[in-house]
């Protein structure tokens, strides 16, 4: 994080007021709350006096519907596919504050049986993941297992609700759908809760500090985009146009370079099964526990692999999924390639990443799919000499480390911001 950055931030906080950083620079997100910290002990207090909180429903602060699908079966394949964006519960749950990024689109078939929703919607799953949110950051189309929110602009502002869900309603709108048979959340429910708001220029004030660390993870995010994205440019120009430095010497014959070989994968790297570990005995420390799902399962204090480390999720609707995870994991329910495998882990990182849909592919079983360390190991593949091997992954290594620091750093922020939130939504502007 750099100068500009912090001083961004310290605006919001200061009303305009001359920043605390006129040169200084800090990576270490810790430095920047401890200056938000000695910033507010200078200040006058007397301007920070608690403000009214009023009782108001979601309906009561703007319009609320439900998302609309009606067509049955959903998996028709004429609904999908074309030009509109149709967000579902899987993916609000991994977006941040604005959601731009979808798993699927809508043909015209699918839009005539949904409907688009503008920018600015706050999105709540009801179905699935329960109470998850996200503010649609383009326009899309969404299913009934998502209750669409588009906020009266003089009564809310959707920031602030979004932050409202997270901090203090997700854990009361789970507690409405414990011990069913599947995790549900009606829209009636939903607008039986009273939240506890104060006026709109409040609102705006809060969210807009809580929102300046959102605007740093995100920006970082698009950073790791863009060094992954240029990894994985220089992958295919040598290993899939086979335009690796030399190449001009080295002959090639069937599509095999002069030197490379073709071999399974297992036969070039050790593929290994993790170790199972329930919710119930996992400590609940800082090291994430990888299994079967996009994201970790939930957290331990102990890590059974050293990172960097290649993760594929052995069960359930994302087993074969291929992740890379920079930090030290237990590995649970899922296969893994570590530094102790390969000097190369990089390379069979985007290696795998190209072959993602193949290695879905490999999915057994109808009610719970299984991808296997074994199913792994038998992949073809052409392994390319030891020198090229070493080459790019000293090239792409620069990109990863950067990568792995900027993880750091958005992890850092949302511990800060994670910290204000409580004090922010609960009607006190105390740090």
């Amino acid at each position: 994080m750099n100068a500009e950055l912090c001083n961004r931030l310290l605006h919001k906080f200061s009303g305009g007021t001359t920043p605390v950083f006129p040169e200084k620079k800090s990576d270490d997100a810790r430095s920047l709350c401890t200056a938000l910290q000695v910033r507010f002990a200078r200040r006058d207090f007397e301007e920070l006096k608690i403000v009214k909180w009023v009782p108001r429903t979601l309906d009561e602060l703007g319009y609320v519907s439900r998302g609309r699908s009606r067509h049955r079966p959903r998996d028709a394949g004429h609904l999908y596919g074309g030009p509109y964006p149709f967000v579902q519960t899987g993916d609000i749950k991994h977006a941040g504050l604005y959601l731009t990024e979808y798993s699927q689109t809508y043909s015209e078939a699918g839009l005539e049986q949904s409907r688009i929703w503008p920018v600015g919607t706050l999105c709540i799953t009801i179905a699935a993941n329960i109470a998850e949110t996200s503010i649609l950051g383009i326009k899309a189309c969404f299913p009934d297992s998502v209750i669409g929110f588009v906020p009266d602009k003089e009564k809310a502002d959707t920031r602030f609700l979004k932050y409202l869900f997270d901090t203090t309603l997700q854990r009361r709108l789970k507690q409405f759908t414990q011990g069913t048979a599947q995790d549900n959340l009606s829209q009636a429910k939903l607008l039986s809760l009273q939240l506890l708001v104060p006026s709109l220029p409040e609102q705006t004030r809060i969210a807009s500090i809580l929102s300046a660390y959102d605007d740093l993870i995100e920006n970082n995010r698009r950073r790791i985009q863009l060094l992954e994205q240029a990894a994985w440019l220089l992958y295919k120009e040598w290993f899939v146009r086979l335009r690796f430095p030399g190449y001009e010497h080295v002959r090639v014959k069937a599509g095999v370079p002069e030197g490379w070989e073709r071999k399974p994968l297992g036969d070039v790297v050790d593929v290994r099964k993790g170790k199972s570990i329930t919710k119930d005995s996992a400590k609940g420390g800082p090291v994430p526990v990888v299994a079967g799902g996009l994201t970790p399962a939930y957290y331990h204090d102990t890590a059974n692999v050293d990172g960097p480390v290649i993760t594929v999720s052995a069960s359930g609707a994302n087993a074969g999924y291929v992740n890379l995870y920079h930090e030290d994991i237990w590995a649970s329910d899922c296969s893994y390639i570590s530094r102790t495998s390969t000097e190369h882990l990089y390379y069979f990182y985007l290696l795998l990443r190209s072959k993602q849909q193949e290695i879905f592919g490999f999915q057994k079983g109808a009610a719970q799919p299984h991808v296997y360390p074994k199913d792994l190991q038998r992949l073809p593949l052409l392994v390319p000499k030891d020198t090229v091997l070493s080459l790019f992954e000293e090239f792409v290594s620069h990109n990863f480390c950067q990568i792995k620091g900027l993880h750091k750093q958005n992890k850092r922020l949302s511990q800060a911001r994670d910290l204000l939130l409580p004090r922010l939504l609960s009607g006190e502007y105390g740090i």
